[in-house]
């Protein structure tokens, strides 16, 4: 039986881990080689096993492309498996890498309407090398990707991309993703930027198989990577943190039906280390943090 296969193609927020810029404890312990590496947070998913999915476009694209034997070019020298791509926001680490795709002809991209006008400068540049097509991923009804994919896109919070002039409010800035396998029935739900737990989540995880997940920052006081000069002590943008009262982790826990793995881990995030007692605490909660390449099916 054809069933959905998923792959994290990069598990690390922006920047990647260990971050080019940044000495703390965990990044040290990367580049020591005691911590293994992880690139951007970008999936790859099919139906059928043929035509193939990109949820986000990392920078980190090529290596993971490269990576992963099921998304090689062939049999033809310019032919690929990859159909198109599903953005989930305008933020430069999951856009990046459609830089890195110009020229693959009939690519396919859905976005929410905030995002493909936010990206009107670089739509003109990339449909120079080859035409692909542009679509509202929140289109109404939602929409079937080749392999058999029913998807439909779900708003889920108004915050914009800091290369983005402020605009007047508008939830369709970043979106959750809702993929199901219209044969088995098999339904993952992607959200790899959730900035509060909402009934909308709640009501995506009551019918879903699996759930890749907003692991970013894992205390409420975390703070990102910020450049010297910059003010510190400022939570990441936009992201729930995992534990607490409020955070994912007590969430998840009304679903434990659901597979749940969290990604888009940031560089200070002590889930990157399978020997903390985050990971743990994690763990014995049911929820996964994998590693750059699982692969899985829903």
């Amino acid at each position: 039986m054809i069933v959905v296969r998923v792959v994290l193609l990069g598990t690390a927020a922006g920047g990647g881990f260990p971050q080019w810029n940044c000495a703390c404890a965990l990044c040290a312990e990367a580049r020591d080689g005691k911590l293994p590496s992880r690139t951007q947070e970008c999936v790859a998913v099919t139906g059928n096993a043929r035509d193939w999915w990109l949820l986000n476009a990392s920078p980190d694209i090529r290596t993971q492309l490269t990576a992963t034997p099921a998304l090689w070019p062939g049999p033809g020298p310019r032919d690929t498996p990859v159909r198109g791509v599903l953005l989930t926001d305008a933020e430069a680490d999951h856009v990046a890498g459609l830089t890195v795709l110009r020229g693959a002809a009939g690519l396919k991209v859905y976005a929410p309407s905030p995002v493909l006008a936010a990206l009107a400068p670089a739509r003109a540049v990339l449909d120079r090398y080859a035409p692909w097509e542009w679509s509202d991923s929140l289109a109404e009804g939602g929409f079937v990707l080749a392999g058999g994919l029913v998807v439909t896109a779900h708003p889920m919070t108004t915050e914009t991309p800091k290369h983005v002039r402020p605009r007047p409010p508008d939830a369709r800035w970043v979106t959750a993703y809702r993929i199901e396998d219209l044969a088995t029935g098999g339904a993952l739900v992607y959200a790899p930027c959730v900035p509060a737990w909402t009934d909308t989540l709640d009501d995506l995880l009551t019918t879903a198989d699996c759930a890749v997940l907003d692991g970013t920052r894992f205390t409420a006081d975390a703070a990102a990577t910020t450049p010297r000069g910059a003010p510190t002590g400022l939570p990441t943008r936009g992201h729930l943190p995992v534990s607490g009262p409020g955070g994912s982790l007590a969430a998840l826990a009304r679903h434990p039906e659901v597979r749940r793995i969290y990604t888009h881990l940031d560089n200070t995030n002590p889930l990157l280390d399978a020997g903390s007692a985050a990971r743990a605490q994690v763990n014995g909660a049911g929820v996964e943090v994998l590693m750059d390449g699982a692969e899985f099916v829903v």
